[in-house]
């Protein structure tokens, strides 16, 4: 749609809506250059300050995937103000302020509209320098992937409707959401990142296609190491699944292979909707082994090589 409408021409807009990245990058100067990005979602829970915690960390995670620092966020509210009460809108915002001032950001005000169902994020504004700025579009072949957190939080909010996860994997996996990609970006930007994004609503499957595309490679995931949520591939077995899940494999159906002897409900966790997900990132092959021991050692303990980047082949994104 973005497609259909005229493009201003302007050198110092770095990074604009052409590849479906994570957030726009425009230089200020030699030294500097602002990250924008906007996200919003539904509750996923029916704790407010949760809520509040997993939208603002979802929505930060776009200035990490640029290999930025977060700096100012305006609230993005939809509220049904006649139908409950202000302190769960209170409540929300104060999930969020957790997060942001984790991030070492402000808060500088926000807009909120009446709506039927409650929806929040941020517009964020973070800072990079124009030269290390992260991109979707620069994965080289020869270079690993690594992902830094698991996959299967949209299926388990789902089967959690139905009692069928336990209360372990769920807690899990709230705490997967509410941590911030703020230390696997600050410990990955010491090293060489040829390309970043971030898995959220597409699945892991839909943003590698992007990153793959916009590279021009293809990218191989072999699917025995990516790192799963507790409980989450069991969910799909069972026959769970999420609203998003058809939508988001008809979007990746061309040019996905999965392999043959992949049952279907396994192959569908790679297109599972992330909230707040992890990076994904693709690095030179020699400092991948350093990459994932800090990491690991900084407590980001689900960090895992996935594949690999190969020279573009008949599809663009091949699961092994």
């Amino acid at each position: 749609m973005l497609d259909q409408l005229p493009k201003k021409q302007d050198p110092n807009l770095l990074v604009g809506f052409e590849n479906s990245d994570d957030g726009a990058v425009y230089r200020l100067n030699d030294e500097m250059a602002l990250i924008t990005t906007a996200d919003f979602i539904t509750p996923p829970v029916d704790d407010a300050r949760l809520f509040g915690q997993i939208a603002a960390a979802n929505a930060l995670s776009d200035v990490y995937a640029m290999g930025g620092k977060p700096i100012t966020c305006l609230n993005l509210v939809g509220f049904p103000a006649q139908k409950l009460d202000q302190d769960i809108l209170h409540q929300i915002i104060a999930g969020a302020m957790d997060k942001i001032t984790e991030a070492g950001a402000v808060l500088a005000g926000g807009h909120t509209v009446e709506d039927e169902e409650p929806k929040f994020g941020l517009s964020v504004t973070g800072i990079v320098h124009p030269d290390r700025y992260w991109a979707n579009a620069r994965a080289q072949a020869g270079d690993v992937l690594i992902l830094t957190k698991p996959i299967g939080s949209g299926v388990l909010f789902n089967a959690n409707l139905k009692k069928w996860v336990s209360s372990e994997a769920m807690e899990k996996c709230l705490q997967t959401l509410i941590t911030l990609n703020k230390t696997a970006s600050e410990i990955l930007s010491s090293f060489e990142v040829h390309a970043a994004t971030d898995i959220t609503g597409f699945g892991l499957a839909g943003h590698a296609l992007e990153m793959a595309k916009a590279s021009a490679v293809t990218l191989e995931i072999n699917t025995s190491v990516v790192p799963m949520m507790q409980e989450a591939l069991e969910m799909y077995q069972r026959g769970m699944s999420t609203g998003v899940n058809q939508a988001n494999r008809l979007m990746v159906s061309v040019d996905t292979q999965f392999p043959e002897n992949l049952p279907s409900w396994h192959q569908e966790i790679f297109v599972d909707p992330q909230t707040s997900g992890g990076l994904l990132v693709s690095v030179p092959e020699g400092q991948s082994k350093a990459i994932i021991e800090k990491l690991h050692h900084a407590e980001v303990t689900n960090a895992q090589i996935i594949g690999k980047v190969l020279q573009l082949e008949q599809k663009y994104l091949v699961f092994i």
